[in-house]
């Protein structure tokens, strides 16, 4: 076992530096921008990878909890993408505020990756996702969640061990843009079950936040979707540039 984990240990914390951004060019762009569609959007593929929008989702809860000083009873996961993070709050803004930054995570998640791969800092953006989900296994009460987590924290660790370090910044702009639609899809999912599966209401965090403010359940979910309109928008700055660089060769 210390035969792997000081190497990765070594990998993690050498990604705390700026490597060269990496060389990407349109047509590997577009490339990245099909897989990260193809795994997002067909069932097959995001029944595995949506796990990891599920997490991302359910973390960014447990840290606005704690950044109101509410205190994080626990996640629980479960293998339908479905999620549950329990925080107790004397307050009602600091419930209101972790109860919000579900949905809209991924989003952020996915911009700040991308960003990072463009500009040298796809190693650093590995090594803190790693360390993220090895640290939430302290947070994870059920089993089926401490198996998803170890499922992405191996996929993680493999990525930091086996991915050259010049190479991992591709790979950083390829999770950040799946996740950025993931964080669209999931948005669809939400407004169709205001829809159409009003029966699951009481899974919706934006039907949660209007009993907890009596703001209608369809501002909060423009609110959400207008946090991933921006976060879509600043992935696309470094994308933009590399495509019309490409387009005028």
């Amino acid at each position: 076992m210390t035969d792997v984990a000081g190497p990765l240990w070594q990998r993690i914390v050498s990604g705390f530096s700026q490597s060269p951004s990496p060389d990407v060019t349109a047509t590997e762009l577009l490339i990245v921008i099909v897989l990260a569609t193809v795994v997002s959007l067909p069932r097959a593929s995001w029944r595995y990878f949506g796990l990891l929008a599920t997490v991302t989702h359910e973390l960014g809860h447990a840290f606005a909890a704690l950044m109101t000083g509410q205190r994080l009873g626990g996640i629980r996961l479960s293998l339908d993408h479905s999620g549950t993070t329990t925080t107790y709050s004397r307050g009602r803004f600091p419930a209101v505020w972790s109860t919000f930054w579900g949905y809209p995570v991924p989003g952020i998640v996915g911009a700040a990756m991308v960003w990072s791969g463009f500009n040298g800092w796809g190693p650093a953006a590995m090594s803190v996702g790693t360390m993220i989900l090895v640290g939430s296994f302290l947070f994870i009460r059920n089993a089926m969640g401490l198996l998803i987590t170890f499922a992405a924290v191996l996929c993680c660790s493999l990525l930091v061990l086996f991915v050259p370090p010049h190479f991992t910044g591709h790979v950083v702009i390829a999770l950040g843009l799946a996740l950025l639609v993931a964080a669209v899809r999931d948005l669809a999912k939400l407004s169709n079950v205001h829809l159409r599966r009003r029966d699951r209401l009481s899974t919706s965090d934006a039907h949660l936040l209007y009993r907890a403010t009596s703001v209608p359940a369809v501002i909060w979910i423009l609110l959400f979707a207008a946090v991933v309109c921006g976060s879509w928008w600043v992935a696309l700055q470094p994308i933009a540039h590399v495509l019309a660089a490409g387009g005028s060769q």
